[in-house]
């Protein structure tokens, strides 16, 4: 999607004092408005596998997020038997991106992360296959944006994620689910993109971002839940069978 065509928020915060864990298969790490953010630990019959799951905070005219509303929705349905979740909310500020991104991979070193941003223009969920490194133009929650306007100085222009985002949107779309699921190489040159970029870079491909509409246009917060659910499914089988390796490439 294009720069004009999509309104995110991006996952933020302060990496200090992130919280406490609860004793459950789902574990909410709570910490003060600024501080929550979210993440996701998956295991399945063979082998623990962790996923941080990271959705954003309020911003601009989205007052109330659906991204971290369609993240409640999955924590309610989970990812089945042996699935730990960890639940952050961030707020959209490009420093506290840089900071905390690094911070949590090093904390929980998980196979995958999975963020989650809304678009004020989407009316599908939408499948992100790709971070960029440059034109981050747009300022952030604190009026500030970064002066080279870039996420890692000399990284490659693109990074696509490791997984095969065609075939996670194929498989999704033949379970039935009554939402549409589409791809898109394009996450906006905002702070979603600024943040799967820099999870990208630092997970060596090991990241995906998914796009969530505005809640009622056209799906409830039930629907967008179980759309998430399907879609970490699929991309944990997928990523199962993909080889670990980073694919940079310098356009698109």
């Amino acid at each position: 999607m294009s720069e004009k065509s999509w309104t995110c928020s991006v996952e933020l915060a302060s990496v200090k004092d992130i919280g406490q864990e609860k004793e459950s298969p789902y574990t909410l790490y709570s910490g003060s408005e600024e501080q929550r953010a979210s993440l996701a630990c998956v295991g399945n019959r063979h082998r623990i596998k962790s996923v941080k799951l990271h959705w954003f905070g309020p911003f601009g005219e989205h007052a109330v997020n659906a991204s971290w509303i369609a993240v409640q929705e999955l924590e309610k349905l989970g990812l089945g038997d042996g699935v730990d979740l960890y639940v952050y909310e961030i707020p959209v500020e490009y420093q506290t991106v840089q900071r905390l991104i690094p911070a949590l991979w090093k904390k929980h070193s998980p196979q995958l992360v999975v963020h989650v941003g809304v678009s004020g223009m989407a009316t599908t969920v939408t499948l992100e296959k790709c971070g960029h490194n440059v034109g981050y133009k747009g300022l952030d929650n604190c009026r500030f944006c970064p002066g080279s306007q870039c996420c890692v100085e000399g990284g490659p222009e693109c990074i696509d994620s490791i997984i095969d985002m065609d075939a996670v949107c194929r498989r999704v779309s033949t379970l039935g689910l009554d939402v549409t699921v589409t791809i898109s190489k394009d996450a906006g040159r905002y702070l979603c993109d600024f943040t799967y970029y820099t999870s990208l870079y630092q997970s060596h491909g090991r990241s995906a971002f998914v796009h969530v509409p505005p809640l009622g246009k056209p799906y409830t917060a039930e629907q967008l839940g179980r759309a998430l659910q399907a879609i970490i499914e699929e991309m944990l089988d997928v990523l199962e069978h993909s080889e670990g390796k980073i694919n940079c490439r310098h356009e698109h």
